[in-house]
């Protein structure tokens, strides 16, 4: 017998950041100062993450391209990696990305790739509790999503671990 299923993907849209929670609209602020300082020679796209700690201590990070690719690293990987090693064991509260091009307007909300979705759930599983992931282009919306399971669904991390 099949069955057939279908699965839901709950996330918030704010028309702004101005609709955010003051520390939400806080870290995103944050992650657009990172993209302003990214290292993006090659694509001209710039992407900025912020890192909020359970602490409240916010680490930044911004793309960095190599011509030798795949050498560069995303900002996500690089916030969250500084975090990691800059506060050991400290839980993660949540994540804000953003990004903007020298070729073109980005006005929709920008994602993160599939390699910094599975560090997220690394480190949601590490926190013990839900990565309020913030999602935004230069201008425009904002997506906020209150766990990893609603960027990367069917998580195998979570298996394996029992």
């Amino acid at each position: 017998m099949i069955t057939k299923k279908q699965f839901v993907c709950p996330y918030e849209v704010y028309d702004s950041m101005d609709e955010l929670q003051p520390q939400d609209a806080e870290l995103m602020r944050k992650a657009h100062e990172a993209a302003r300082n990214a290292y993006a020679p090659y694509s001209k796209f710039h992407v900025g993450a912020a890192v909020r700690l359970a602490n409240g201590v916010v680490v930044l990070g911004n793309n960095i391209e190599n011509a030798a690719y795949p050498s560069g690293l995303c900002a996500e990987r690089v916030a969250m990696f500084s975090a990691m090693a800059q506060y050991p064991g400290e839980p993660f509260e949540a994540l804000a990305v953003t990004a903007w091009s020298a070729t073109k307007a980005i006005e929709e909300p920008v994602a993160p790739c599939g390699a910094c979705r599975q560090v997220m759930v690394e480190v949601e599983q590490a926190s013990k509790r839900p990565l309020r992931v913030l999602c935004q282009g230069d201008t425009g919306p904002v997506m906020v999503f209150d766990g990893i399971e609603s960027l990367m669904p069917f998580i195998f991390l979570d298996k394996l671990l029992g």
